[in-house]
Formats: C-alpha cells, structure tokens, sequence
C-alpha cells in the first residue's frame, strides 16, 4: 500500500547518475522535492515520460521543487540513459537492496521486480502533501503533475 498523503516521507539515502550519495533529508527546511518512481531506464513509457518532465522543468523550477526520478536501475545504467536524453534532473539508482527505497514507499511490484509508477510531492517539511500512481502500462500525465503542483503549493483564495 502506497504512503498516504499528510504523512511523512521516509528519509534515504541512494546514488545518483553521477555517483553522489543523495539523502532526501538534504532537502528539508530547504525545497520542496518530487519523488517520481519509475519502472526502468530505456523503457518506452518512461522514455516518454521523463522526456515530458525534461522539457517541462520550468513547472517545478517556478515552484521551488526538486525533481528526482528513482528506479531500480544500476546508477551506470541511469547515467547512460540520462546522458542519451539530456535530463537536467537527478535520477536515482534504488539498485542495492533491490527496490528498498521504492519498497518503503510502498510501489514496489515484488511479481515484476521494479517500482510503479507513482509520483510523490514532498514539501518543504518533508511532509507527503500530494501523490498519484498509474495503472501497470499507463503513462502519468502533465495535468497530473500540475494538479499536484497546486496541492504542494495552494493559491490563497480571495478575500
């Protein structure tokens, strides 16, 4: 079962593309984070949607969010990927133990072997204010994204 929203995102500690050791609590008191968990690096749904997300990193950068992509990819193989792309994000190697991290979310898929996907909207005290996940097979959308984007941030009502 996938963490609720309101609650608090676990902290961890993965390596990156470029080997850097990335701890989810270096964010806190700091920006607010998105945490997309994806199946596998060279797959064609997350090629798309990654992409999405690189051409659209005005949408998080306008609201003070780090994106992170996560998978259970080797961090060789996530460079590769990355490096082919062009991604200006970090993306995550959740490599060794085998899914822990996305395990802890609770969007492993133990029959498959490789995380949901499922986006996680952490704010700034590392509090999970928003989330979505797809069905196995079906891309998440921008519009998902930009909803959740409201929920991190809500616009006051008028007066």
């Amino acid at each position: 079962m996938a963490l609720e929203n309101d609650t608090q995102a676990p902290d961890f500690e993965l390596i990156s593309q470029f080997g850097e050791r990335i701890q989810l609590s270096r964010y806190r008191g700091r920006k607010s984070v998105a945490l997309v968990f994806f199946p596998l690096a060279f797959s064609g749904i997350c090629s798309d949607e990654l992409c999405e997300l690189r051409d659209n990193l005005a949408l998080f950068a306008d609201n003070s969010v780090e994106l992170i992509g996560i998978s259970v990819d080797s961090r060789h193989t996530l460079r590769a990927w990355g490096d082919r792309e062009g991604y200006g994000f970090t993306l995550l190697a959740d490599f060794w133990p085998h899914g822990a991290v996305a395990k802890e979310y609770g969007v492993f898929l133990e029959d498959k072997g490789f995380a949901n996907r499922a986006t996680f909207l952490i704010d700034v005290n590392g509090i999970i204010r928003a989330s979505f996940i797809t069905a196995p097979g079906e891309a998440r959308s921008l519009t998902a994204y930009r909803a959740a984007l409201d929920e991190l941030h809500p616009t006051p009502s008028p007066v």
